[in-house]
């Protein structure tokens, strides 16, 4: 190891969607981390194309939300069954377990997108570099790591160049993907089938949007018997993926450039179609969730943690959703905004999500869900959305919530603004007052009032008539309970 050594409150290991989301939470706390890359570019290749409610709920209170939905398409989320896409006219719909617009808009101030991973990427890490709090750095991987009585000691190497140096970071965050290196030396393994079935994608251009006319849907199942699949959107303009899965050995294994274009050409119910092929991707289904999330003070976060196949596209949300809720905790533990046990709330909350999905995507049906039981799995137990009455824009519930802790009350907020002036926890407290329908909305009677967290997740819940300020001291200075199990009134 080189005597070059650097000391820094975190390391996050992977610029995907799970690292730069832990990257943004820590910035915009405070915390300046580093984050490395092995890649020396993102990726260019659309991978996942769903976001998901809660994703973009988390991707708006960041103020992105106009700039990721840029880089799709606006489509209804059901999976559209057809001949062909020149026969969609005559096909029908199913649900993909996310909200329609109109189920949308009832629970959530915004709505599913369909976007490309290759530009929600970017986006996110422009946006972590804007903070200019921690910094990324693209072209590096970890070439060993070493637990720490303080931290974790993890040796980097510049891929172009091959130096290497040492970092000695408080905590590691591992975001580097389903053959993590850093999960291989913490010796967590994965539990799981793997190679469930094999698939192959192709990357293509094509005019195939004039073929659906106004039935523009996130996901087509194409039913000719000779050209199975499926076609994604893969962002504005004529950019799609095929996909289709097989048996080893299967007919359309070793699929040449040529035998795609013809089978997308049937596929589209347009024989003369000829396709701009840019890329044919192979690789195998795996439904696997890690032994343990956590090794001393080093965390695995998306895929590193589970591998879900693309049934139901939970795998990039799933990762999304682990980044910023470790994020956030680490930055609260860093700030002394609450003990280190926090940090065990990180497994206790995810786990349940994460097997969720990878069971779920390891179902052949598991794309055809109802959207009320997996909102559930993907709001993660947050508050209510409601829309609060007064004039100018509209706020949400979700907007008004502060990087501390929130305490909503009703119209009446008085006593709890005495109790929250006379009484001082580690974290901030923002006291926010709602009108009498908003506060009942989320479920405050007259009189009581709501701790909730920074991600939205209830802390205590207070009665009507409830004796302000020792409740509330109560509140603050107790361990912070998990998402499941929030402390009743």
């Amino acid at each position: 190891m080189s005597a070059r050594r650097l000391e820094l409150p975190v390391l996050i290991v992977g610029a995907g969607p799970a690292g730069l989301m832990a990257a943004i939470a820590l910035a915009r706390g405070g915390i300046a981390c580093v984050l490395v890359e092995r890649r020396r570019e993102l990726s260019s290749l659309p991978r996942a194309t769903a976001i998901s409610t809660r994703s973009m709920e988390l991707l708006r209170s960041w103020r992105l939300e106009e700039e990721v939905r840029a880089g799709g398409i606006e489509v209804d989320w059901l999976q559209w069954y057809c001949e062909t896409m020149a026969r969609a006219d005559v096909g029908h719909g199913r649900p993909t377990g996310f909200p329609t617009r109109e189920q949308s808009a009832v629970v959530s101030p915004t709505s599913p997108a369909c976007v490309p991973q290759d530009h929600l990427e970017p986006v996110l890490l422009d946006h972590f570099r804007s903070l200019a709090v921690g910094h990324a750095e693209l072209g590096t991987e970890v070439a060993g790591v070493e637990h720490r009585p303080d931290g974790v000691r993890v040796a980097l190497r510049d891929v172009a160049r091959g130096g290497s140096r040492v970092v000695d970071a408080r905590y590691l965050i591992a975001a580097d993907g389903a053959h993590s290196t850093v999960r291989r030396a913490l010796g967590i393994e994965m539990r799981g089938p793997d190679r469930l079935v094999g698939a192959v994608s192709g990357l293509f251009r094509a005019p195939l949007w004039e073929l659906v006319g106004d039935l523009h849907y996130g996901l087509y199942a194409i039913t000719h018997p000779q050209a199975e699949g499926v076609f994604l959107p893969a962002g504005g303009g004529d950019r799609w993926l095929y996909g289709m899965s097989h048996e080893p050995g299967g007919p359309v294994a070793d699929l040449t450039e040529d035998g795609m274009a013809q089978r997308i050409a049937l596929a589209a119910g347009v024989p003369d179609l000829r396709p701009r092929i840019e890329r044919i991707g192979r690789f195998s289904f795996a439904a696997q969730v890690a032994g343990g999330f956590r090794a001393g003070n080093a965390f695995l976060v998306g895929d590193a943690a589970h591998r879900a196949t693309p049934r139901g596209g939970t795998g990039m949300n799933t990762a999304m959703h682990d980044g910023y809720d470790l994020g956030w905790k680490l930055g609260w533990v860093l700030r002394g905004w609450a003990d280190a046990d926090l940090l065990d709330s990180y497994e206790t909350e995810r786990r349940p999500v994460a097997e969720h999905n990878v069971a779920r995507s390891a179902d052949p049906g598991g794309t055809g869900r109802e959207a009320g039981h997996e909102l559930q799995a993907d709001l993660g137990g947050r508050i209510g959305h409601a829309w609060t009455a007064g004039a100018g824009d509209r706020v949400s519930t979700l907007d008004l919530l502060g990087p501390g802790l929130t305490l909503f009350t009703g119209p009446e907020p008085t006593p709890w603004l005495e109790a929250a002036a006379a009484v001082r926890g580690p974290s901030p407290l923002t006291v926010t007052s709602l009108d009498a329908i908003t506060a009942r909305a989320i479920g405050i009677r007259a009189g009581g009032a709501l701790l909730v967290r920074p991600d939205g997740v209830p802390v205590d819940s207070f009665a009507p008539r409830t004796d302000a300020l020792p409740s509330l001291r109560a509140a603050l200075t107790r361990p912070m309970p998990a998402a499941d199990t929030p402390k009743a009134a």
